[in-house]
């Protein structure tokens, strides 16, 4: 069985949930009392202590000194007035926390301790955390949700402030190509002999051969016993200067002929690339949306798309029967249009069905989650569009910057506009 395996959770979910409960004991429920009314919500004094011991318990795991105790008390319990105060915010405006966003970021976690999704809830069960772990990870998913809700719209990002970035030293560099790696070793000394040498080379020749097939790069290195790592994202100042130039040549998915260094055979494989000079296929389409109903069933449904097809072929504007059918309310004023999308954009079964048709021709009724789609395609082209990716994480960047100055005033906002009753 999986035991002692160390976890890395947001927050210390872990240790929070682990030390709420050793706080929560019958004689400390006999001694709790309420320490803050907050609006129509109270604090406990078992939530403060529960909130210091797993702050005291990370300081001393990373050997950082607290201030007094006293203080650190006095600032978790501003912490939680203000938590308090944004779920309420999170009730009052019906705000909730589905099951696959739980599972998601579940897995999202399981993923970084590399884990699957299964195997982080075994885990977890067999440490009696899994309830309250989903319940933490919740909460701190709902307090996202109200701060992007509240704080997200207050902020204002110009096209002269993404110019200006981009021109910058830390710009350039934030905006730098990016390179995910594959890094296998055939280890072999640089004074090995010429057999051993010869052995090794073929060795690696095999390996790369092997991943351009398609296997797994851990469980070929598993199976030769050779060394692999996940290098990462890297800039290039982050790579090897023996590795580089091979690297800025390589596509998504390639892998380089073996490397020899003092240390071996190199085996590098280019798991994904970002930054980099970036040609996407597009389809501009329009469509026609039919929506089963309470007062339409879903035959009759198709049907109905089916009679539209036909006048569409016997000569009627596929445009203005959009804007006279379609209950695609994004696109039906525009005649059905949905500009230029690239591949994957859309819903597997209509971008399967758009790709399978020729310019100009008109789809059979096409069923997809959301209802059946009549589908035509009014032209493809190449686009690069490397500056628009940049420009995109430009914008993300100054948006975090911002954000983080945003929130702390709103937070600061929403206190001082609270009712709040420290008790002494």
């Amino acid at each position: 069985m999986m035991k002692h395996v160390k976890i890395v959770l947001m927050s210390a979910v872990l240790a929070m949930t682990a030390l709420s409960a050793q706080v929560a004991t019958a004689q400390q429920q006999l001694l709790d009392r309420i320490v803050a009314i907050v609006e129509d919500d109270i604090i406990l004094a078992s939530e403060v202590e529960a909130r210091y011991q797993a702050v005291k318990q990370a300081a001393e795991a990373g050997g950082k000194k607290l201030p007094s105790e006293d203080q650190v008390r006095r600032d978790l319990l501003d912490v939680l007035i203000v938590e308090s105060i944004q779920f309420q915010m999170a009730r009052r405006a019906g705000v909730r926390v589905s099951d696959a966003q739980l599972n998601s970021q579940l897995a999202r976690i399981a993923a970084q301790n590399k884990l699957t999704l299964e195997q982080f809830q075994q885990i977890l069960e067999e440490q009696g955390q899994y309830q309250q772990a989903r319940e933490q990870i919740g909460r701190e998913i709902l307090l996202q949700q109200v701060q992007q809700g509240n704080v997200s719209p207050r902020i204002q990002i110009t096209d002269q402030e993404i110019d200006n970035y981009l021109e910058s030293n830390a710009g350039q560099l934030e905006t730098a190509p990016e390179y995910r790696l594959s890094h296998i070793l055939v280890d072999v000394a640089s004074n090995a002999s010429g057999t051993i040498e010869s052995f090794a080379k073929r060795t690696a020749r095999n390996v790369a051969s092997k991943l351009r097939d398609g296997q797994n790069y851990q469980k070929v290195a598993e199976k030769e016993g050779l060394s692999a790592a996940d290098l990462g994202w890297r800039k290039p100042e982050d790579i090897p200067s023996l590795f580089l130039d091979i690297v800025k040549k390589l596509k998504r998915g390639e892998v380089a002929d073996p490397i020899r260094s003092p240390s071996g055979f190199h085996i590098i494989k280019m798991e994904d690339q970002r930054g980099v000079k970036e040609i996407v296929s597009q389809t501009k389409a329009s469509h026609i949306l039919l929506k089963p109903s309470a007062i339409r069933s879903e035959k009759e449904t198709e049907a109905l798309a089916s009679e539209i097809r036909e006048k569409i072929i016997n000569g009627e504007k596929f445009h203005q029967l959009a804007k006279a059918y379609s209950e695609d309310i994004g696109s039906a004023a525009e005649g059905g249009e949905l500009g230029w999308t690239n591949r994957g954009q859309l819903v597997p079964e209509f971008q399967e069905a758009m790709d399978k048709l020729a310019i100009g021709a008109i789809s059979p009724a096409v069923k997809s989650r959301y209802g059946w789609h009549i589908i035509t395609v009014e032209g493809r082209r190449e686009k690069d569009i490397t500056d628009d990716l940049r420009r995109n994480l430009a914008r993300n960047i100054i948006h975090q910057r911002k954000f983080k100055e945003e929130l702390d005033i709103w937070l600061r906002k929403i206190r001082s506009e609270a009712y709040v009753d420290i008790k002494q």
